[in-house]
């Protein structure tokens, strides 16, 4: 068997190439699975950020229209008028007039007595 030196025969030539491409290719797959898995973990940052600015402006727009109902519950209650106090009780008319109808003769004695305990007691 004849050994030769130098460079190698078609065989070795083939072998290498078929080393040298293959080793290519698993290279080039590993660099382009990483690459997916760091665009995919970046999508999801992205994703993760995106949803916290829409909760963040959900939050906000809650909280303004929370402060808008209020603010129209005080107006509201602003805008409603008191409630009128009762009228006082002119309880020295009431007995002036009582006096008069007395007077008049149209009230007895003890008509005008009761009307003017009721007067004076309420």
């Amino acid at each position: 068997m004849r050994r030769r030196f130098g460079r190698p025969g078609l065989l070795g030539a083939m072998a290498r190439t078929a080393v040298v491409a293959g080793t290519a290719t698993a290279v080039s797959g590993r660099m382009q699975r990483n690459a997916a898995e760091r665009s995919n973990q970046e999508q999801l940052a992205a994703d993760a950020e995106q949803q916290a600015l829409v909760d963040q402006a959900a939050a906000q727009a809650a909280a303004q229209q929370q402060a808008w109902q209020q603010s129209q519950r005080q107006v509201q209650q602003v805008q409603q008028p008191a409630a009128a106090p009762a009228p006082a009780v002119d309880r020295v008319g009431q007995l002036t007039a009582l006096a008069e109808l007395k007077a008049q003769g149209l009230l007895t004695d003890e008509e005008f007595a009761t009307e003017k305990a009721r007067v004076l007691s309420g």
